[in-house]
């Protein structure tokens, strides 16, 4: 006799079993119940979804529970202090927080398994002016080139702003603060359609006369859009970790640091590493030339302690381009395209299921 193919519910906590339960009836899912993990694992690996109770969790790590590709962990209120370091060794699944989170948790009962979901790439700076927007909105450019419908986050508040960088500074659509405005549950269609786009390049970014905050919410629901509507996401990420910045990070499949091969520039990324790595254990390194003290990229990628992706040469005829107008990697041409062409590659080659979807 075959197992039944119903969401998993690993919980001893009553409360949090009547929520569940209530949040899964509401949209007409049937799921399994297991009050400890013993009961649960026979019906662990074929479950399409797994819900974790946050009381489990020692449990769950004392028995090393293996990677399950949509491990949800819940819980109710708030999440117990000092959890994320053991969130971290189960390897960083979403956590949703109930009462707050129901809407989102309601559409993972509703996914379809087997789903194809969008790649997310983060990039963040290891100091002011690393070139992090050049980088992001050339990888944005790049993907759109090679055919991946994409979404191009922009979600550092000090940036100069990547609608300026592609000359989408008049395009009509959502920014952040109307987003954010919109608040709890967003079809994703429909935030898709009304972000700025031209083609099959979506854009989300700053108005320049309000205030430059991203609530973790609207991450939230951005990131559960892209993933669903579209191939590539790309998200410029800001030094300093806000809610929303950390949410991006621990939901993103890769991490790049991008770091100009200068000394200072290298002290100042090994405390953003440090702070990156306190939310994700994968991290890879961008170095940007050129260096005035002839560093080389392996060693700067040395220094980090940190995998080297790929090196950029400077490019005095993109950057004149930039300044007329023309996105970054917009000719195909060049060190920036080639680096890009290679990322983007690297991203989309395994398709997974998603590790979006952190509601708080």
């Amino acid at each position: 006799m075959s197992v039944p193919r119903l969401p998993l519910v690993v919980t001893a906590d009553p409360d949090l079993l009547d929520d569940l339960l209530r949040v899964a009836a509401a949209g007409g899912t049937e799921v399994t119940v297991a009050p400890d993990l013993p009961a649960a694992r026979t019906r662990y690996r074929p479950a399409p979804l797994v819900l974790l109770g946050a009381d489990l969790i020692p449990a769950a790590l004392r028995a090393r529970l293996p990677h399950h590709p949509r491990l949800v962990v819940v819980c109710r209120h708030e999440f117990p202090p000092g959890g994320e370091r053991s969130i971290q060794m189960l390897g960083s699944p979403p956590v949703c927080v109930l009462p707050t989170g129901e809407s989102w948790l309601a559409d993972q009962f509703a996914e379809r398994p087997g789903q194809q979901y969008g790649r997310i790439l983060a990039v963040i700076g290891g100091r002011g002016g690393a070139g992090t927007s050049t980088l992001a909105g050339g990888l944005a450019v790049t993907a759109v080139k090679a055919g991946h419908r994409t979404l191009l986050i922009d979600a550092d508040p000090l940036g100069g702003g990547l609608d300026l960088l592609l000359g989408w500074e008049q395009v009509n659509g959502l920014r952040w603060p109307s987003l954010a405005e919109a608040g709890g549950r967003v079809d994703p269609p429909a935030l898709l359609s009304a972000l700025p786009h031209r083609g099959d390049l979506v854009l989300l970014s700053f108005a320049r006369d309000e205030s430059p905050v991203v609530p973790s919410e609207a991450m939230a629901a951005t990131l559960d859009a892209g993933r669903r509507g579209r191939d590539v996401i790309i998200a410029d990420l800001p030094r300093q970790m806000d809610d929303a910045a950390v949410l991006a990070l621990q939901a993103a499949d890769r991490a790049v640091l991008i770091v100009p091969a200068e000394l200072r520039a290298c002290a100042s990324a090994a405390r953003v590493a440090q702070a990156i790595r306190a939310h994700r254990d994968d991290l890879s390194l961008v170095v940007r030339g050129p260096s005035p003290g002839k560093l080389k990229p392996q060693q700067v990628a040395a220094a980090l302690g940190l995998p080297l992706a790929g090196s950029l040469r400077p490019e005095p005829a993109m950057s004149e381009a930039v300044e007329r107008g023309d996105p970054p990697a917009a000719s195909g041409r060049g060190p920036l395209s080639s680096l890009c062409r290679r990322l983007i590659a690297d991203l989309v080659r395994e398709q997974r299921g998603p590790r979006v979807g952190v509601a708080a």
